[in-house]
């Protein structure tokens, strides 16, 4: 049997820019990239197709976001694949590995 899990990726950037062509695709591919770059350090596959995407803005959802570099962030969510994978789990802002599983 396969194991996935899921994990985060991120990006930031600047909201008064978000109306530009191509500005909110170029902070998506920049989530991925960060999605793969973490699940390939702990030794897992990202499932091609698995990824969606979330639009955060300042004063736009219940999290703070004013930490944020800009205050606009895409979060992508993607599946993950390998021995141990079922075992990582996003929550809040953080990807967690379970120490129960």
């Amino acid at each position: 049997m396969k194991e996935s899990g899921q994990l985060f990726g991120w990006s930031f950037g600047d909201p008064s820019r978000a109306d530009e062509p191509g500005y909110l695709d170029s902070l998506r591919q920049a989530a991925l990239a960060n999605a793969r770059q973490d699940a390939a350090s702990r030794g897992f596959t990202v499932e091609a197709g698995s990824e969606t995407y979330a639009v955060i803005e300042q004063g736009g959802t219940l999290i703070e976001v004013d930490s944020a570099p800009g205050g606009l962030i895409v979060r992508c969510t993607v599946t993950i694949v390998g021995a141990g994978a079922g075992n990582v789990h996003p929550e809040g802002p953080m990807n967690g590995l379970r120490k129960d599983g």
